[in-house]
């Protein structure tokens, strides 16, 4: 396997891989490393150098939107098995299909999570779905690219995303009829928002809320998910990033043990993803669709009040 970007989340790979059986790290390819890789893995300026010097058969991309994709289509035309990280990119569009895209997987970890494989397999008829986040981002991490709308993105793409993308993917897919939408912010440490409030109406007659904010110190961390079944049925997806699932939150497995669930799925030879979380890349493209749709057509939360 070669990683693709070292840094904050490019860390959390180098450490998982290392202690994931049957997964050999053999480059890290990085110009401006955060992280230095470990012993005995050698470490390129240029993903081009890294790729066709080593021909891995596993490449994980770790950089930010601006990136991402790219560097993505270049290791899947080498050969590889491309795991790439969220967002990948910030304009829908961007994913219209390209021939190497086949090779190019997209999972969030939190959705390797107790009993996501069996929702994601029953696919139950889900009418409502309501996405709830509530974190602390705090000034160290508005820095570089993530200070900048056009480089990282908002709250949706960077936090929410991992519960949107899960809720869409149990959502009829249908086109949006309508979104309304409210940004605060307060701190303004970064062109992002503090906090973005959504509904979303799509064609079929099923909706979408979103209260997602990263801005908290009085409320609990969490990052839930509440899906309202055709039969009047309620499934919950719980935890500080739905690391439990539908399972108990005091038994939650931890990031390490849902990243190695993530490699394992990873396809090998001729088979396909071991795991419904695992999902090609043209499918991140509705929930992108959606996000950017609700920035369209966001207010900031002085303008709405102003129009009250």
């Amino acid at each position: 396997m070669l990683l693709i970007g070292s840094g904050e989340v490019g860390a959390k790979h180098v450490e998982a891989l290392n202690r994931t059986d049957g997964m050999d790290l053999v480059g890290v390819a990085d110009p401006s490393p955060v992280v230095s890789p470990p012993a005995g893995v050698p470490l390129f300026a240029r993903r081009e150098s890294a790729l066709d010097s080593l021909a891995p058969d596993v490449v994980v991309v770790a950089t930010p939107p601006g990136t991402a994709l790219v560097a993505a289509r270049a290791a899947a035309r080498g050969g590889a098995v491309v795991l790439v990280e969220k967002p990948v990119t910030l304009d829908p569009s961007d994913l219209a299909t390209a021939p190497e895209d086949e090779r190019i997987f997209v999972a969030f970890q939190p959705h390797f999570a107790p009993g996501i494989a069996g929702l994601l397999d029953q696919a139950p008829a889900v009418r409502q779905a309501e996405v709830m986040l509530v974190c602390r981002r705090d000034r160290a991490y508005y820095r570089t690219w993530r200070t900048r709308y056009a480089t990282a993105g908002g709250v949706l793409h960077q936090q929410a995303i991992h519960g949107l993308a899960l809720a869409l993917r149990l959502l009829p897919s249908s086109s949006v009829s309508s979104c309304t939408a409210e940004i605060h912010r307060e701190r303004r440490w970064a062109e992002s928002e503090d906090r973005i409030t959504a509904a979303v109406a799509l064609d079929n007659g099923a909706c979408l809320t979103v209260d997602a904010r990263v801005d908290s110190v009085d409320q609990p961390r969490r990052h839930e998910v509440v899906l309202h079944l055709d039969d009047g049925q309620q499934v919950h997806v719980r935890g500080r990033n739905l690391e439990a699932g539908l399972g108990d939150p005091l038994s939650a497995p931890g990031d390490l043990a849902l990243r190695q669930a993530m490699y394992r799925a990873l396809p090998t030879g001729d088979t396909g993803p071991r795991h419904p979380s695992l999902f090609p890349l043209a499918q991140l493209r509705r929930t992108l669709e959606v996000i950017d749709h609700a920035y369209r057509t966001a207010r900031n939360a002085s303008e709405a009040g102003t129009a009250a």
